[in-house]
Order: C-alpha cells, then structure tokens, then sequence
C-alpha cells in the first residue's frame, strides 16, 4: 500500500485537495477529523496507527470509531472499516506528522499564508460558534508545525 498524507494548517483546502487527488487516484481516503477533538488535537495517532495503518500494511482492513460532531462538540460514533487500498490518501493536521514519515510514498503540503484568511474560511464552513476553539486551534498547529517541521518534510507545497 502506497500512503500520501496531504497536511497544512486549517482552512488551506487541503480536504478539496485530497478529496480530488483520491478520486484521480482512485485512492482510499482516511481524514485526521475522524479522530481529532479540541481537547486532543493530535495525540490520537496510536488509534490511526494501531488500527488502521498496520493492519492495512499486513494486508487486512483497518478499523476505528468515528469522531461524530454533533452541536458542535464531538463523540465517539459507530465503527468504520477501510479496506486494503492500493493508496490511501491521509488528509488532515498533523497527517504528514515526523512519526509517519517512514511510510509516506508522499507528503503534501497546503498553506494559505495569510492567518486570518484560514480563520474566515474555517468560519464560512462550520460557522461563526466555533470561532473561539478555531483561535485556540489555529495557536496549537502553528506551534506543533514549528516543532514537527511538517512543511520542511513536503515533497510538494501548495499555496494561495
């Protein structure tokens, strides 16, 4: 199995990216959003990489529950199968993560520069309540990013 993570900060389009990159592909697609919470940003990735990732590298599908956002909050949902893809196209932040570096086929970098412009765009798409967790969020990834040194990794970076 061939694995490309498509990473960035929020707001970059790097969902748009990597659902199309998939379809061209016709590549299975695995989202950090199933698993991330504002509480826990990023330290799920034992249930991304235990449950999914190694199975599918033995050649057996993958399985994990589903983060369901629901008001605006998240819960555990019912459980997902992925089956054994020729790609999986990992998408999300911190999909790209130094930890997963050795199985990248490739990793995709998407950026809008401007902060304030990913804030808006993450506004217009889940609405003007989450406004105060986007802040805190968009704080954390610029310090995980600095220390994981994601971008620097990218065998491809993408901006607008």
């Amino acid at each position: 199995m061939r694995l490309v993570a498509v990473d960035g900060p929020s707001g970059s389009g790097k969902t748009t990216f990597a659902c199309e990159l998939a379809r061209a592909l016709g590549a299975g697609l695995l989202s950090t959003d199933d698993f991330a919470t504002w509480d826990d940003p990023v330290a799920w990735w034992p249930r991304v990489a235990g449950g999914v990732l190694d199975p599918l590298r033995r050649g057996e599908p993958g399985r994990y529950r589903r983060m369901v956002w629901t008001g605006g909050e998240p819960v555990l949902g019912p459980e997902v199968v992925v089956e054994v893809p020729d790609v999986l196209v990992l998408e999300g932040v911190s999909s790209g993560r130094r930890a997963v570096s050795p199985l990248l086929t490739h990793l995709v970098w998407c950026e809008v520069p401007d902060r304030a412009e990913r804030l808006r765009r993450v506004l217009d798409r889940d609405g003007e309540a989450g406004e105060p967790h986007f802040r805190r969020w968009q704080e954390f990834e610029t310090g995980w990013f600095a220390v994981d040194g994601t971008r620097s990794r990218a065998d491809s970076i993408f901006t607008s």
